[in-house]
């Protein structure tokens, strides 16, 4: 733990501007749809709370296996043709939050340019905030179970965003002001990582009845679970769209990307990177069917 805290401070330390810079122009071109940083929300405002959750290294069959999200992927709605974008973890939640990878294959912390979907929601004055189990205050030296590669946020721009709160801030906010994103990252045990996918299960059993009984959920809102990547040798993972009037398959080809682009039409905020050619959910959202 310490010579990893050491090695985060280290790479913190080393032109963070001129790596992400680096990063961002020899891997993946501005030109060919890495992140802009545009910020200007539509007059008429978010049009649904949305809930994500993020959990680890589980393929699409084995999950749907599981007897709670079984269940959850047979009252709502499943995306069957759903595709993370390779390994290790880092480079899908940054995919899901702002539209690349950045060139970036591995776990490592990387200082990016201040582009992602937090930045632009705090820009355009829209309320979020990223849950994370284990979160202590810092987003560099927290404890286990929490995990800094499995939190994107503090990468746009090299710092902590105060939006980043404790996974027990969660049930305040869901009886109060509930933010227009709550992003949710459970730690290294309960999102499937070190305990598998049957603890994985066993907490979303727990933890999403918390978010459908919530007055944002029962009004407009929107829950997506998915995985980062599968472990099977493939890139297939479950998406479960949990929305009171959604129900059945979705066949339409997604990814990650997919994920960001209908986050930012509900929300009602410009995509970013590659969500801008990606597939969207907004429609079938708006209108309650699959197809």
């Amino acid at each position: 733990m310490l010579s990893d805290i050491t090695t985060i401070r280290n790479i913190r330390g080393v032109a963070p501007v001129l790596l992400a810079l680096a990063v961002a122009t020899a891997c993946q071109p501005v030109v060919q749809g890495s992140p802009r940083s545009t910020a200007s929300a539509s007059p008429s405002g978010p049009s649904k709370h949305v809930f994500v959750i993020v959990l680890e290294n589980t393929p699409y069959e084995l999950a749907l296996a599981q007897p709670y999200i079984g269940s959850l992927a047979d009252r709502y709605a499943v995306a069957s043709n759903y595709h993370s974008l390779g390994e290790p973890s880092l480079p899908n939640y940054l995919a899901m939050t702002s539209g690349s990878t950045w060139g970036i294959t591995d776990n490592e912390f990387h200082t990016l340019p201040t582009t992602g979907i937090g930045n632009q929601l705090t820009t355009a004055h829209l309320s979020w905030k990223a849950y994370m189990e284990g979160f202590t205050g810092d987003c560099f030296d927290s404890p286990y179970p929490y995990a800094l590669k499995h939190n994107p946020f503090p990468y746009y721009g090299g710092e902590c965003p105060p939006n980043v709160a404790p996974m027990t801030d969660l049930g305040g906010d869901l009886s109060g002001e509930t933010p227009w994103l709550s992003w949710i990252t459970p730690g290294l045990c309960n999102d499937g990582h070190d305990c598998g996918v049957g603890t994985a299960d066993q907490w979303l059993s727990q933890f999403v009845p918390q978010i459908t009984s919530s007055s944002a959920w029962k009004k407009d809102g929107v829950l997506f679970i998915t995985w980062d990547e599968s472990n099977a040798g493939d890139s297939r993972v479950a998406l479960l769209v949990i929305t009171p009037k959604m129900r059945g398959e979705l066949t339409m080809q997604l990814n990650h990307y997919s994920l960001l682009a209908t986050i930012s039409d509900l929300l009602r905020v410009p995509r970013l990177g590659l969500a801008k050619q990606a597939n969207s959910l907004s429609r079938q959202l708006q209108t309650g069917r699959t197809s």
